[in-house]
This record gives structure tokens, C-alpha cells and sequence, in this order.
């Protein structure tokens, strides 16, 4: 299967939108930033010493006893006692409107096509559900398996070869992120995704 370099030539003729001044590095940075903090669940939480499962009884008598006093048997100070200013349930979730995603999207497309790391096909499929014939195919076009294959859509074959194969990742011209295009080695690109892909570059 052949495979071409798209050149900054070929991406301006397919009206996919390339940056060569570099500008759009920070709303790179914020879309990734707000990607990576969305997945944190944010459930990491700590009792305080009014909710561990404790009777509240002084440990000892207030005094006599030589010791500074304790109210009760929560405190911090005590083991299975309460925890200070431990972690709590929160939201890290962050907001980024759609400009920016659109700007980041198409300033991380063409840092790689500057890269010389984006390879136009034609079509990319197995036929058979075969992970060996997958890594082959690989290994043809971009010569390592760190690749991310973007394609309008894939055969259920060839979703099967790949999913054994953790170094890659198949994902449609619709879902691909600014992330994800820029955690491979290569990308390889097929022909019937370059449509959308222009209309999702196109600041």
C-alpha cells in the first residue's frame, strides 16, 4: 500500500488549514490541559474528626494525668482520628469554548504536517481479522506501530486486528482530538477522511 508525506502544499490544496508562523501553541496548551482534567473523577475524600466512626468519649480524665487535655477521641492527633485539610470531593473540570478547540485542532494538525509525520492513503483495512496482518500493514506504511489511523469509517475486521495492538489506535475523522493527534509517532490519514477534516481545521 503506498503511502505519501502530505506536504504543507498538499494540505492547503485539500483546504485543510495550516498554520506556518506557529501561532495557536496556547490554546494547544489550554484544550489539552482542560481535556486531561476532565477525565479526573475528582472523588479522592477524607473523613474530618465530625464524621469518622468514633464515640466522641474522652480518652482520658481532663486532669491529673501529666497530659496535654482531649475533647475526644477524633482528633487528628489520634490514630484512626480524623484527617486536616485531607482531600475532598470536587470538580476539575474545565471549560474551553469551540473556537479554541477549532484553533488548537487545526494548530496541532499542522505542527505535524511541518514534522513531515502525517501519511495520506487511500483506504486502510484488513481483511481478514488477522492483528499480524494489521502490524504488517503498519510497519509498510509508517514503519513503526506508535501510529494513529484516521479514516471516515473502518471495517469491523480491522477494528478487531487493531485492538490487540496498544501502541496504535484507530479513531473516525469526527472523533479525533487535538490530544490524540498529537500522541503518535505518525499519523496516517485515508483520502475519504480529508473532507471533514478541512471543515474541522478551517479557523
Amino acid at each position: 500500500m503506498s503511502a505519501n508525506i502530505l506536504t504543507i502544499e498538499a494540505a492547503k490544496a485539500a483546504n485543510i488549514g495550516v498554520s506556518e508562523d506557529g501561532s495557536g501553541t496556547q490554546a494547544v496548551h489550554d484544550v489539552v490541559v482542560a481535556m486531561r482534567a476532565n477525565r479526573r473523577s475528582g472523588t479522592a475524600n477524607t473523613k474530618t474528626r465530625g464524621e469518622v466512626a468514633w464515640s466522641g468519649k474522652k480518652p482520658f480524665r481532663q486532669k491529673g494525668t501529666g497530659n496535654a487535655r482531649q475533647g475526644g477521641n477524633a482528633s487528628p492527633l489520634h490514630r484512626g482520628g480524623g484527617v486536616v485539610f485531607g482531600p475532598r470531593p470536587r470538580d476539575y473540570s474545565k471549560n474551553v469554548n469551540q473556537k479554541t478547540k477549532k484553533r488548537a485542532f487545526s494548530t496541532a494538525i499542522s505542527d505535524r504536517i511541518n514534522s513531515e509525520d502525517v501519511l495520506v492513503v487511500d483506504e486502510f483495512k484488513v481483511d481478514e481479522i488477522k492483528t499480524k496482518t494489521f502490524v504488517s500493514k503498519l510497519n509498510d506504511i509508517a514503519g513503526t506501530l506508535n501510529c494513529l489511523v484516521i479514516s471516515n469509517n473502518f471495517t469491523a475486521n480491522t477494528y478487531l486486528s487493531a485492538r490487540n495492538v496498544g501502541e496504535s489506535q484507530l479513531v473516525t475523522d469526527l472523533d479525533v482530538n487535538t490530544e490524540q493527534i498529537l500522541g503518535f509517532d505518525k499519523i496516517i490519514i485515508t483520502e475519504d477522511a480529508m473532507p471533514t477534516l478541512s471543515k474541522r481545521t478551517t479557523v
